[in-house]
C-alpha cells in the first residue's frame, strides 16, 4: 500500500511538472519588442498571441497574430481565421499584464525572432523628440519610474525642448520627488510664463509639499490660462481636499464653489465634495 501511494505521488508530481505554467505578471511596457500572450478570458480556453512594440505616433501597440490553445498539457497555435486584416490594439494604463514567450515557444509557434515590419518603427528612435514621446507614453501608462531616466538625460541635452519640462515635472510628481518637480517647473515657467500645463503640475507639487498658499496662487494662475472645465475642477478638488484635511472651512468652501461651477453634477469631483462635507467633523 505504501509503495502504491509513493508511486501515485511521483506520478502526480510528474504530471504537474509537465503542465506548462504561465505567469501573466509582466507590464506591457516591459515587454516592448517581445512576443507575448494575453491571458484567456473567462469561459474561453485560448490565449491571445501577438507582438508588442512602440509606435512613435500612436503609443504602445499589440499586433495581434492569432490564438494559442493549451491542449493535453501542450500549447498549440491555432490557424488564424482572418488573415486579410491586420489587427492592432493600443495599450494603456488599463491593459492587463502579459506573459513573454520563451525562445522555445517562439520556435514552436514558427514565429520569427522579430517581425519584418518592426524596423520601420525603429527609425530615428534616438532622436530627442522620439525619446520624449516614449517617456510621455510611459507617464501615461503609470510607469513614470521608467520615464524618468529618459527625461533626465534629455533634459541635460536640451532643457527647453517642447514638452520635455512638463513630462519631467509630471514624472517627478508621480514618483514623489516634489522638490525636484518644483525646480524644473519654475525654470519652465521662467522660459514660457503662459504655459498652463506647467502651472497645473507646479500647483500639484506645492500642494503635496503642504505649501497651500503658494499652491493656491499657482492654481489660480493656471485657471486664468485655461477654459477647460475638467482641468479647473481637478485643480479645485486638489485644493478642496487639502483644506479639508487642514480643517480650513473658509478656504474649503471657496474651492468647493470652483468645483461646483465647473464639474459635471455626476462626476467624481462632486462625489469627493459630498464625501468631504459628510465627514467634515469626523476624525480622519
Amino acid at each position: 500500500m505504501k509503495k502504491l501511494l509513493f508511486l501515485f505521488i511521483i506520478f502526480s508530481n510528474l504530471v504537474h511538472a509537465q503542465t506548462p505554467k504561465l505567469s501573466f505578471d509582466t507590464k506591457f511596457y516591459d515587454a516592448e519588442n517581445r512576443w507575448v500572450l494575453f491571458n484567456k478570458k473567462e469561459n474561453q480556453n485560448t490565449y491571445g498571441l501577438g507582438f508588442i512594440y512602440l509606435d512613435p505616433k500612436a503609443g504602445y501597440t499589440f499586433n495581434y497574430e492569432g490564438e494559442v490553445e493549451l491542449k493535453k498539457n501542450k500549447f498549440q497555435r491555432l490557424p488564424r481565421l482572418d488573415t486579410t486584416n491586420n489587427i492592432k490594439i493600443r495599450l494603456d494604463v488599463n491593459t492587463f499584464d502579459v506573459y513573454i514567450l520563451s525562445d522555445e515557444l517562439i520556435k514552436q509557434f514558427a514565429l520569427p525572432e522579430k517581425p519584418d515590419w518592426l524596423d520601420a518603427y525603429s527609425v530615428n528612435q534616438d532622436f530627442i523628440q522620439n525619446r520624449v514621446q516614449k517617456a510621455s507614453y510611459l507617464n501615461g501608462a503609470g510607469a513614470s519610474h521608467k520615464a524618468l531616466p529618459i527625461l533626465q538625460k534629455a533634459y541635460e541635452e536640451d532643457p527647453h525642448f517642447p514638452g520635455l519640462e512638463f513630462e519631467l515635472g509630471y514624472a517627478y510628481n508621480a514618483t514623489g520627488s516634489f522638490y525636484k518637480a518644483v525646480i524644473v517647473l519654475n525654470k519652465a515657467i521662467e522660459n514660457d510664463p503662459s504655459n498652463f500645463w506647467y502651472y497645473r503640475e507646479l500647483g500639484f507639487s506645492l500642494k503635496h509639499l503642504n505649501n497651500l498658499p503658494e499652491a493656491e496662487k499657482i492654481y489660480r494662475k493656471a485657471i486664468e490660462l485655461t477654459s477647460d472645465k475638467i482641468q479647473i475642477a481637478e485643480m479645485a478638488i486638489n485644493m478642496a481636499q487639502s483644506y479639508y484635511h487642514a480643517k480650513d472651512k473658509v478656504n474649503f468652501d471657496a474651492w468647493k464653489k470652483v468645483v461646483m461651477d465647473n464639474a459635471d453634477p455626476n462626476s467624481q469631483f462632486m462625489a469627493y465634495i459630498q464625501y468631504f462635507e459628510e465627514n467634515w467633523y469626523k476624525p480622519n
